[in-house]
């Protein structure tokens, strides 16, 4: 197999990698229920989406 021809530096490979991180899940007040919710996404608590009732909740 191919070897490199010069090391990388660790400050090297951390540039590259910076985009690699996970990000922080952001959560939005539900507008119907108040209850935090992922964005774009059907409310898991009252089962709203863009002003409307997508699924039936008990």
């Amino acid at each position: 197999m191919a070897q490199p021809k010069v090391k990388l530096s660790k400050s090297r490979k951390g540039r590259r990698r910076s985009h690699l991180a996970l990000a922080l899940i952001q959560l939005q007040p539900c507008p119907n229920c108040k209850k935090p919710r992922r964005q774009h996404s059907i409310c898991p608590s009252c089962g709203h989406y863009a002003g409307r009732e997508v699924i039936k909740t008990a």
